[in-house]
């Protein structure tokens, strides 16, 4: 009986692995979902070395593409400051639990990309100084 008892780690073991593999071959993996919106823009929001699509990079840029892009960046910037501004505004209407939520919730969200698009900004106005 104790040669059965130290084989039994052995056993389960054994088992464990030949019940992965029946398993693997009879389930199919779960196809996840896209990327909710939200949580995309959030990440995307908080990375200010990505650019937008079409961008190209400042420290190629030409005059042209430098001047472009800082009016790009300098309208969605102060867009962004606006869209802050206005949300801290209607959160003073709120109740405190709501003020609460969007403080938690909408306020980073709008924060990071507005620090974003601040920090592209700074990038294309830099690339406009060295170009002039």
């Amino acid at each position: 009986d104790q040669a059965a008892l130290s084989s039994a780690p052995r056993v389960a073991l054994l088992l464990s692995l030949l019940w992965r593999k029946a398993y693997k071959k009879v389930m199919t993996p779960i196809r996840t979902r896209d990327p909710r919106p939200d949580v995309e823009a959030a990440m995307r929001g908080r990375d200010s070395s990505s650019g937008m699509d079409g961008e190209v990079d400042p420290a190629s840029a030409s005059k042209e593409e430098a001047l472009f892009w800082t009016r790009i960046y300098s309208e969605i910037f102060e867009m962004e400051e606006k869209v802050l501004s206005r949300v801290k505004e209607l959160m003073a209407a709120q109740s405190e639990t709501a003020r609460r939520e969007v403080r938690l919730t909408n306020v980073p969200v709008i924060e990071a990309q507005s620090a974003r698009f601040r920090d592209r900004l700074g990038y294309w106005e830099e690339r406009l100084r060295q170009l002039v």
